[in-house]
């Protein structure tokens, strides 16, 4: 991902639309380190952005079932599709889970953005900061061919230093007494290019990066950004094949006042994920 802002992938994709949905992040109390004021993107966000894949942040609020007419029209043996209005299909996303991550997608265009947004929010989720959550993931989501190359160039950005100067312990856990939070939120997707077999997505994303605690000096921060994901069907379902992040749409700030970071250490921790549907 990019982290959260978070690291942001590799390859090169094509984009393009459908659906959209909107969610709305909750307003806070005042206080403490955050003093009521928004902040925009922490140091430690650019940092992560610069590194590589689609660790962006974060896991997921909401981003309703969408579905609808899509219209389209061969170019150069692609499908374009048009944007369509956002309402649920009614089809129901996935079958199974592995490793904890939604699988099983259907073999279609709702599939295909199905995946790209569940698989957004596991590769912006806090478990990209250890080795061993992130090695889970990749498996999970990256078609099996490129794994490896993942998992060289990943570890190559979420080095020991690079978790200190994000406020992590170097192994990529939170110092005691602070909740690490690093969630992706979909709030739309758009099917740029489809075939058979292959398909591009961009999820359009909101993030939350940073670390809840009364003395953090990173704390939690939030981002718009736009991840485009290539995936290909194999072994049964959509897998990823390259990613990359670009910044926005950005919305304006609205008048809410940032929380505290008690409030938002437990939001974190009681607030759980969903699986995401066009």
């Amino acid at each position: 991902m990019s982290l959260g802002d978070g690291a942001s992938g590799g390859g090169d994709a094509e984009y393009g639309g459908v659906g959209q949905t909107r969610t709305r992040l909750p307003g806070g109390r005042s206080g403490d380190v955050y003093g009521g004021a928004r902040r925009g993107r922490s140091s430690s966000r650019s940092l992560v952005t610069v590194v590589g894949v689609v660790v962006l942040l974060i896991a997921a609020i909401a981003f309703a079932n969408r579905g609808g007419g899509s219209s389209s029209s061969a170019d150069g043996g692609r499908t374009r599709t048009d944007s369509a209005p956002t309402a649920a299909s009614g089809v129901r996303p996935v079958q199974s889970k592995n490793g904890g991550i939604p699988s099983g997608f259907a073999h279609d265009q709702q599939g295909a953005q199905s995946a790209a947004a569940n698989y957004a929010v596991a590769l912006g989720s806090a478990d990209m900061f250890t080795k061993t959550g992130r090695d889970a993931i990749l498996k999970a989501v990256i078609t099996p061919s490129k794994v490896t190359d993942f998992q060289a160039r990943l570890d190559k950005a979420y080095t020991a230093d690079f978790n200190k100067k994000i406020g992590l312990n170097e192994d990529g856990t939170a110092p005691q007494g602070y909740t690490f939070v690093s969630r992706t939120n979909p709030i739309g997707t758009k099917l740029t290019a489809f075939t058979t077999d292959k398909a591009t997505v961009e999820v359009w994303c909101s993030g939350l990066l940073g670390l809840a605690g009364q003395n953090s000096t990173n704390p939690v921060t939030s981002s718009w950004f736009t991840l485009v994901l290539q995936l290909e069907w194999n072994g049964g379902d959509w897998k990823i094949v390259t990613d990359s992040q670009k910044d926005g749409p950005a919305p304006v700030p609205g008048d809410e006042r940032a929380s505290t970071a008690n409030d938002m250490g437990k939001a974190v921790e009681e607030y759980g994920g969903f699986t995401y549907a066009r």
